[in-house]
C-alpha cells in the first residue's frame, strides 16, 4: 500500500521533521523526498542550505522534477561538506582535468601506433637493393687530419724595406682598431 505523494505514514515522521524535531504534517513538503530511513541526507542538506531555503527551492520546481531536485540538493550538500571552498565545481574541475590528461595520453598512444605502422610499412616497401643500407655496420670514427701551417717565408736582405703579411689561421685577427 503506497501512499500518494505529499502524504506519509502517520507513525514515522520524515527525516526532515525528525531532524527539526517537529510533528510531520500530512502536507509536509519534505516527506516525499527525505525518507526517515536516511536521516543523514536531510541533515547534510539542512546544514548547507537550511530547511527554509530547501522548502522554497522544492516548491519552485515542477512536481514531476522535485525528486530529482531533492537528489541534486543531497549530492550538492554532501560535496560541499567535503569541499567547502569549491563544492561541485571542484569535483567537476578535477574530472575535466582527468579527461584532458586521458585525452592527451590517448593522442600520444595513437601517434605511437601510427609511427609503428609507418615504420612497418616503410620496411616492407623498401626494395632488396636498399636493404643493405639499413643493415647495422661497424663504423670507426678517426680524428680529423691536422692542418699543417707553413712558416713565413724568410725575409731577404734586399727587400728589407718591404714587409710581408703572414696570418696564422689559428689566430684571431682584428681588422678594426
Amino acid at each position: 500500500m503506497g501512499s500518494p505523494v505529499g502524504t506519509l505514514n502517520i507513525i514515522t515522521p520524515c527525516a526532515a521533521c525528525k531532524h527539526l524535531r517537529r510533528r510531520c504534517a500530512q502536507e509536509c513538503p519534505f516527506s516525499p523526498y527525505f525518507s526517515p530511513h536516511e536521516p543523514q541526507k536531510f541533515a547534510s542538506v539542512h546544514k548547507v542550505f537550511g530547511a527554509s531555503n530547501v522548502s522554497k527551492m522544492l516548491m519552485e520546481v515542477p512536481t514531476a522534477q522535485r525528486a530529482d531536485a531533492a537528489n541534486s540538493l543531497v549530492y550538492e550538500a554532501s560535496v560541499r561538506l567535503r569541499d567547502p571552498v569549491y563544492g561541485c565545481m571542484g569535483a567537476i574541475s578535477a574530472l575535466q582535468q582527468k579527461v584532458q590528461a586521458l585525452e592527451a595520453e590517448l593522442q600520444r598512444a595513437r601517434a605511437e601506433i601510427l609511427k609503428l605502422k609507418y615504420r612497418q610499412t616503410s620496411v616492407q616497401v623498401l626494395p632488396a637493393s636498399h636493404a643493405a643500407f639499413l643493415a647495422p655496420v661497424d663504423v670507426s670514427v678517426a680524428a680529423p687530419p691536422s692542418i699543417q701551417t707553413s712558416p713565413p717565408p724568410p725575409a731577404s736582405a734586399a727587400s728589407s724595406s718591404s714587409f710581408s703579411i703572414y696570418i696564422n689561421p689559428n689566430e684571431n685577427v682584428t681588422y678594426f682598431g
